[in-house]
């Protein structure tokens, strides 16, 4: 049974969600203001990794992931660009989305953005008011955060000695300026504005989330999931307006992978250190290696991301995919030995052990490679059958499944370039060694590396290059 740690009550616990068989799971989605950042996709990649388990697991989950498409940051910058709201967001996501159909992160369910969702957070709104837990001033809405006693449940400070009637109006702040947050944010001169029973104005930023999370997923759901950065006071107040508005809890496991780190240093733009998936695929290096990269570390450990450690994903993912390429030349349609059926089942039980066990995927990236190596070593002794070969395939793509960082099958791949191998080989028959060299080197820059022995040409991808189009 997997268990997860659960951010609200600071232990690992066993999963149990509230329909059998049947997982809610709502993710806070990307601030569509510019591009994400590779800090940004350790979560995303987290929440597709954890949604694609659960579902190899055996549930049927409905996973919500909100945009957030009005804000303190892309009202600024769209004024500074001197564009629409709509138009600048509608760049930014789909800039994002593109760059998660690049590193295999699936789409959510249901992908709600904030502004079509106003009424249901005037509605959430105005049953606040009506249960005394807002007050007005200015013409915006605050809330009222000594009318709820769980307030600092999840990120565990004590806020009881805050301020009375100390009010803050931007979407982040700390710790130490806790205040009563602003649910509707008055009209001011320039920015986007909605017309409505409150008043005009536009939401705060965290009711956001509770309004459309509790539309798609029910008053209580299973899982809320984002970065460590929210637990405080993104998530802190979703939990105060949604159980003071319904008088039930909210969700009940709340998970939250660490920060990001690059080259042992907070990333920052001033440093030099700050990259978004374009730079780095830019830089020629795989989506795939740096998925990998993104889950080699258990995701509440702080990850330090570097260009060594990129470079290493690019060559372990070489070696999987070097194995799969073996395999499925020598895949026939006969049974596989009874010893390697067995290695296949102990390897896919140490996997899943090691998911079950909050989502370990260092240790079942473990799993993993020792199941290859043991592969490769029955093969050179000459023990690996055509039937052992298919159920190797099948076992990694059945994983790869799960952790989403192989090519996938390349048949029609395989074709071109037996194709332009055949052509280097007629080149070299005919002695014309630049043409062979040019073909050679045209196949590298594409990220296949080329081996000349005795049974023949062999290929595999080489590690950091670019993904093969």
């Amino acid at each position: 049974m997997l268990r997860i740690y659960n951010t609200l009550s600071s232990s690992e616990e066993e999963f149990r969600p509230v329909e059998e068989g049947v997982v809610r799971f709502y993710s806070c989605g990307p601030t569509v203001y510019d591009y994400a950042h590779i800090g940004n996709f350790r979560t995303f990649v987290f929440q597709d990794l954890l949604r694609r388990y659960l579902r190899y697991s055996g549930y049927r989950v409905r996973h919500v992931m909100n945009i957030t498409d009005v804000d303190d940051k892309t009202i600024r910058n769209a004024r500074a660009e001197g564009v629409s709201l709509s138009d600048y967001t509608s760049r930014y996501t789909e800039a994002f989305l593109e760059d998660s159909r690049t590193l295999r992160i699936d789409p959510p369910d249901v992908m709600p953005r904030a502004t079509d969702h106003i009424p249901e957070m005037v509605a959430l709104i105005r049953s606040l008011e009506e249960k005394g837990f807002t007050y007005r001033k200015d013409g915006s809405i605050y809330f009222d955060i000594a009318r709820f006693e769980g307030y600092g449940k999840l990120s565990k400070a004590d806020f009881s000695g805050a301020q009375a009637g100390a009010r803050v109006d931007s979407d982040k702040y700390d710790k130490a300026n806790a205040r009563d947050f602003v649910l509707w944010k008055a009209k001011k001169e320039g920015e986007d504005f909605w017309e409505t029973e409150l008043g005009p104005g536009r939401p705060g930023w965290h009711i956001e989330c509770s309004a459309m999370s509790m539309k798609y997923l029910g008053e209580t759901f299973d899982i809320h999931c984002g970065g460590i950065d929210l637990v405080f006071p993104h998530h802190e107040n979703e939990i105060a307006q949604s159980e003071c508005a319904t008088g039930r809890p909210f969700a009940r496991y709340w998970v939250h992978p660490e920060f990001l780190i690059v080259e042992g240093e907070k990333m920052s733009k001033s440093l030099g250190n700050f990259f978004t998936l374009r730079d780095l695929t830019g830089q020629g290096y795989a989506p795939e290696a740096i998925r990998y990269l993104l889950l080699s570390v258990h995701y509440r450990k702080q990850l330090n991301f570097t260009m060594d450690g990129l470079r290493q994903a690019s060559a372990s993912i070489a070696r999987l995919e070097d194995f799969l390429l073996r395999a499925r030349e020598k895949a026939s349609e006969d049974a596989p030995t009874p010893e390697f059926e067995a290695e296949a089942a102990a390897a896919r039980g140490k996997f899943r052990e090691a998911m079950d066990s909050d989502i370990n995927t260092s240790a079942a990236l473990g799993a993993l490679f020792d199941f290859v190596r043991a592969a490769n070593q029955r093969d050179a002794r000459g023990a690996l059958t055509g039937g052992d070969a298919r159920l190797a395939v099948a076992f990694l793509e059945e994983i790869d499944g799960v952790l989403g960082i192989l090519r996938g099958r390349p048949e029609l791949l395989d074709e071109e370039i037996a194709r332009r191998i055949e052509a280097r080989q007629e080149a070299r028959r005919r002695r014309d060694f630049a043409e062979a060299d040019r073909i050679r080197d045209e196949l590298l820059a594409e990220g296949i590396q080329l081996e000349d022995t005795r049974e023949g040409v062999r290929w595999k991808r080489a590690p950091g290059e670019k993904a093969v189009k």
